[in-house]
């Protein structure tokens, strides 16, 4: 029981919990709000507080030996992650968006191997499918007949550009605070997202009631700056391809918040679909008694 209750393991529940509580929020929020917008205010908000928090220790930064890493990591991880995100939503319900976002963790692992030299056996192979078409079998119910091909490659881009970024901030994480690689990463991201935004949006738009406001704070506050702190550590810690295999999980969570607070319906598909994801999680982080023995 003492190896379940870990701070890693408190950690990624908490992560987990933030994401899957972030959908049904934005779902609120955005009827009020443009979603360029919103997202790069999202952004910018989380980093200048996260950077707030961080002034004290501004000599990590290192701002021209790191600002290439700091630009490329906001280009993957939140102007192309979260602007084609945006987008893609326009062309797919969001419960298969959601799906086709959720093949991550597959690309995450797969990418682990390639450039990360993680072992890909076959049980962790098996795993992470497994996972995904769990993922797929939750939403299955929320599905049309009218599928927009922009929106699958929309959506199939955004979960590419989130495991790339994700894989780059691995490889670079030695060279920069991890800290700052976030908040950075969300101001250059989110000042380009609003510069987009100001373009082909227009700010009066915005009504500035209290769901907007609360879901914009939620965002500026748990969903972006805290809960990739929380990501990025956990992913820095131990192998991607594990960590990332625990975000099958958020949708999850978003469907039962649904449930609670929005009406959505329980089906035997979402049960369904919980049973793949949980035997996903068990076979991702497999390790046979002999592997235990030799760690020991």
């Amino acid at each position: 029981m003492g190896k379940l209750v870990t701070k890693s393991n408190i950690a990624l529940l908490g992560l987990i919990l933030i994401w899957g509580a972030s959908w049904p929020i934005y779902k609120l929020a955005l009827p009020y709000t443009p979603p360029l917008l919103f997202a790069g205010m999202r952004a910018t908000i989380g980093g200048l507080l996260l950077g707030i928090l961080l002034w004290k220790r501004r000599d990590l930064i290192k701002w021209w030996k790191n600002w290439r890493l700091y630009c490329i990591s906001a280009l993957f991880n939140t102007i192309l992650f979260f602007g084609i995100q945006t987008i893609g939503l326009n062309y797919l319900p969001g419960g298969l968006f959601s799906v086709l976002v959720y093949f991550q963790p597959v690309l995450l692992g797969l990418f682990a191997w390639i450039w990360l030299g993680e072992i890909m056996t076959p049980i962790k192979i098996t795993g992470l499918l497994l996972g995904f078409i769990g993922i797929f079998i939750v939403s299955l119910d929320g599905l049309t007949y009218h599928v927009s091909i922009i929106g699958v490659v929309l959506g199939l881009i955004t979960a590419v550009c989130w495991a790339f970024g994700v894989i780059y901030v691995k490889r670079v994480s030695n060279q920069v605070d991890a800290f700052w690689m976030v908040s950075l990463q969300c101001i250059i991201g989110g000042l380009v997202l609003l510069g987009t935004g100001t373009l082909f949006e227009s700010w009066a738009v915005i009504q500035w009631n209290s769901t907007y406001l609360f879901g914009l704070s939620y965002g500026g506050i748990f969903g972006i700056p805290l809960a990739y702190i929380i990501y990025y550590k956990l992913i820095n810690e131990g192998e991607a391809s594990k960590v990332g295999s625990f975000t099958f999980l958020v949708p999850i969570i978003a469907v039962f918040i649904g449930v609670a607070f929005l009406d959505e319906p329980i089906t035997q598909l979402l049960i369904i679909g919980l049973v793949l994801v949980g035997i996903s999680i068990f076979l991702v982080n497999y390790r046979s008694k002999k592997k235990l023995i030799k760690y020991k």
